[in-house]
């Protein structure tokens, strides 16, 4: 068919083919690269600062007895407090964490980081890993009752409108546009070692297996303390969560501890 045609034509045809293959390939990258493209995982015999993000709303003070038991540890802990409500958009999160990540390994010299997320604050976690590049900063990831699937609660508040339901508890909608694309596929991002603990308890997340985590060390409280009751607000300061945490920022492979002190 080319052969047909003059050389100044034929020149043309061929040009506009190679510009639809580029386009094509910038596409592709695009599409391919947003969330497992370009990760350099981290040492994971080198721990570093440890940054514990606070749930929905933003309140610190239910991370600070974790984060104290872990500066007891000798970690270098910090409780990252949102730039802003702690109700807006769980992207525009994840970019603040991406900013305390940047600060914190800047400010130590440290290789990377280990991020701790407390129930909404565990999708922060994600969407920083997934979306942000974080796989390459982030060493170890962990969840804490975190509505990984969404929780019935934010679909109840969402049903009354936006001034009960604020973005980020739209977005905690089991059926949210957020929560599919970010379960989509791998729900455990590549680069960090991830751990996912939530406890059969949780009457915030509903239901409270939303906490697992597909790829992760996956961590029911009540299987490993069987009998103990713990709520969702109660998560962050339950002494077997606490031992739980402390042995999963070590540096071997996450593992559950043989016997946390199983006790509230």
């Amino acid at each position: 068919m080319l052969d047909s045609l003059s050389p100044a034509r034929r020149r043309l045809v061929l040009g506009v083919g190679a510009l639809i293959l580029a386009l094509g390939a910038v596409v592709l990258v695009a599409v391919m690269g947003g969330r497992d493209g370009r990760v350099d995982p981290v040492a994971q015999d080198r721990p570093g600062p440890v940054l514990l993000v606070p749930g929905y709303g933003g309140s610190t003070g239910a991370l600070q007895v974790l984060a104290d038991a872990l500066a007891d540890q000798g970690h270098d802990t910090q409780v990252v407090k949102p730039a802003g409500s702690g109700t807006q958009d769980l992207r525009d999160q994840a970019a603040d964490l991406g900013e305390a990540v940047d600060a914190a390994l800047a400010e130590t010299g440290a290789p990377s980081v280990d991020l701790v997320g407390y129930s909404a604050g565990g999708v922060v976690v994600r969407l920083y890993v997934a979306d942000l590049d974080g796989g390459s900063h982030v060493r170890r990831a962990v969840t804490l009752a975190s509505p990984h699937h969404g929780t019935e609660l934010a679909a109840l508040a969402k049903s009354l409108g936006g001034t009960v339901c604020p973005e980020a508890c739209q977005q905690l909608d089991p059926d949210s546009d957020l929560l599919r694309r970010l379960n989509a596929g791998d729900e455990t991002p590549p680069g960090p070692a991830w751990v996912a603990l939530w406890t059969e308890d949780d009457e915030t997340v509903v239901p409270p297996d939303s906490g697992s985590l597909e790829g992760a060390l996956d961590i029911s409280l009540q299987e490993v303390c069987p009998g103990l009751g713990v709520r969702h607000r109660d998560v962050p300061r339950s002494t077997p969560v606490v031992a739980i945490v402390e042995a999963v920022l070590g540096i071997d492979q996450p593992a559950v501890p043989a016997s946390p002190a199983c006790t509230s």
